[in-house]
């Protein structure tokens, strides 16, 4: 057995996280582009087939953030095997073949249940030449959702091998294979027939088809990766590994449903107060999410590293991997939260035309909501890193419970009653989602500090 050996000292620990945390967040940042540029070539189509595309994504990224546990689970499962034993090929092996098996069991469920999305959303009130787009936008994309999904699952797996340069290339190879089949199938070019809409989902599930094989292929070759030989024996089923991905997999996906529905569930607040405050609102959303990116890149790294420091039982390392990492992830987002705020008329003319008359009300509303929104950044980076290195150490239940309260118990009830009893407006919704994340962070970064401040937290086994 070979433990994987720590750096012994604050800096060595820091760079050992910027050299995996910056490829990862510069991933993540692409990958949010790959909607981003999704929407603006959408929208060259016409304002129903954004709506639609709008609405559709709403019940994707719904399934994407319940079936997303198994994928992160792969992460601290596999840092801790290699943290213990670097040379554990076996059990590395079957962990990401397991999330696998998982995604592809599950992946026909969803696909039913888009062939109602269409029924589903004139159900919900919404107009029906909408409704059909989106439910046919949806159905075309399901067929991609667990080759995406599984890409996560070998990024994760390359993450925890701490290689993250290359599956930062691929990820750009994949986004730019996601605008030529853009091209292609929602305009109609070389000889393909026009699909809009339709087009722009058979383009996504395309590219992540095709992603999915282009890492595999790339495991295939490396030769540090080559010999995990992930998909021998593939058909075998391996229950041990299998219950440790769902068991860790369920309060994930609960844990990211918390986070994502409360979203979402502000923006219905936004459109009950006017339809200028919801445009103004996922305008600051998109810019949040966008720097979100970064934090939450360099905290996947947090949580391979104190995985890893965890699988060597090594607590003093464990703790230079969570402080490394909160400092990371507060100096990660402060590189767009500062600018933001003290600059926010000009960030709002990158998403709109200040000249035109009919864009003055949401812009205004933009300004006013981006300085509220910069408190919620910070708060947004201190949760998301804390989160993933509870998760590293393989604490998802009482994360799960934490969020739950802050953002249902705590956050809704704030931003409901500031934005539609009182005067606060819609800025009160912000209020709200900001005090639900300052919360969370709180309570996660006690937890966090409570298990670390235990001097026997890993001899007595609490790390398995």
């Amino acid at each position: 057995m070979h433990v994987t050996q720590m750096p012994k000292t604050w800096t060595g620990e820091m760079l050992s996280l910027l050299r995996i945390g910056v490829p990862m967040a510069l991933a993540q940042f692409i990958q949010f582009f790959i909607f981003f540029i999704d929407t603006v070539m959408i929208g060259r189509i016409g304002p129903e087939d954004l709506a639609a595309a709008g609405l559709g994504l709403v019940i994707y990224f719904g399934f994407w953030m319940l079936f997303s546990g198994p994928v992160m689970a792969v992460t601290p499962l596999i840092s801790q095997t290699l943290g213990k034993n670097k040379d554990d090929l076996q059990k590395t092996r079957h962990y990401v073949r397991m999330a696998i098996w998982v995604i592809f069991l599950i992946a026909p469920i969803f696909i039913f249940i888009t062939l109602f999305t269409e029924n589903i959303l004139t159900f919900l009130g919404q107009d029906p030449v909408i409704s059909a787009k989106a439910g046919k936008y949806v159905f075309v994309l399901a067929f991609g959702l667990p080759f995406a999904l599984a890409v996560m699952v070998l990024r994760n797996f390359l993450a925890a091998l701490e290689k993250t340069f290359i599956p930062l290339l691929l990820v750009g190879l994949c986004t730019a294979l996601n605008v030529i089949l853009n091209y292609i199938f929602i305009f109609g070019n070389f000889g393909v027939p026009r699909l809009e809409l339709m087009g722009a989902g058979i383009a996504s599930s395309l590219s992540y088809c095709i992603g999915f094989f282009i890492f595999l292929y790339y495991i295939s070759k490396d030769k540090r990766t080559h010999k995990f030989q992930i998909f021998q024996n593939f058909f075998s089923i391996k229950f041990t590994q299998l219950n440790e991905i769902l068991r860790l997999g369920g309060p994930i996906s609960i844990t990211t449903l918390f986070e994502g529905m409360l979203f979402n569930v502000a923006i219905i607040i936004m459109g009950l107060i006017g339809v200028m405050e919801a445009a103004a609102y996922q305008v600051t959303l998109n810019i949040a999410s966008l720097a979100f990116m970064l934090p939450y890149g360099m905290s996947m790294a947090g949580a391979v590293r104190i995985g890893l420091a965890a699988g060597a039982r090594d607590n003093e390392a464990a703790k230079r991997a969570a402080s490394t990492t909160v400092i990371a992830c507060i100096c990660a987002i402060m590189i767009i939260a500062i600018p933001v705020s003290l600059y926010p008329e000009i960030t709002a003319s990158l998403f709109l035309d200040l000249k035109k008359e009919v864009n003055s009300n949401v812009i205004n509303l933009v300004i006013g909501f981006l300085p509220i929104a910069t408190g919620f950044m910070l708060f947004d980076s201190i949760q998301v890193a804390a989160n993933q290195l509870l998760r590293g150490l393989k604490d998802v239940n009482w994360p799960m419970l934490l969020t739950g309260i802050s953002y249902w118990l705590f956050g809704f009830p704030i931003a409901y009653i500031l934005a539609l009893k009182t005067d606060v407006g819609p800025k009160g919704v912000w209020y709200g989602l900001m005090a639900g994340l300052a919360l969370a962070s709180i309570l996660l970064s006690g937890r966090l500090l409570s298990k670390l401040n235990k001097d026997n937290y890993f001899s007595i086994g609490s790390v398995k």
